[in-house]
């Protein structure tokens, strides 16, 4: 069983600051990948920055140098900071864990997501 709640979205003006968090909560579940995905009314959902069991990181074009991913394995949770925020940043944030389920065959979760604006 796999459980994942967002927190930290909310409204911001362009040019401030944002993190998000996502606790996961997992049972006989081996976590390789945890990302972060945006989606916008009318636009299809969009990878923005995953982290891999390897500690290489990936983000979009449009997030480089802006938004940073870290996660904390301890805790099975995963970090979103978003700095010099625009208002095309503005979307649903999802977060997306995937693994291995205690059989070995890949599995991936998802959050409910959590409501990012951005104002001009």
């Amino acid at each position: 069983q796999v459980t994942l709640v967002e927190s930290g979205g909310g409204l911001v003006q362009a040019g401030g600051s944002l993190r998000l968090s996502c606790a996961v909560s997992v049972s006989t579940f081996s976590i390789n990948t945890m990302g972060w995905y945006r989606q916008a009314p009318g636009e299809q959902r969009e990878l923005v920055a995953a982290t891999h069991s390897g500690g290489s990181t990936t983000y979009a074009d449009s997030v480089k140098g802006r938004f940073s991913i870290s996660r904390d394995n301890a805790k099975n949770t995963v970090y979103l900071q978003m700095n010099s925020l625009k208002p095309e940043d503005t979307a649903v944030y999802y977060c997306n864990v995937g693994g291995l389920n205690e059989l070995g065959y890949p599995r991936d979760y998802w959050g409910r997501g959590t409501q990012v604006t951005v104002s001009s």
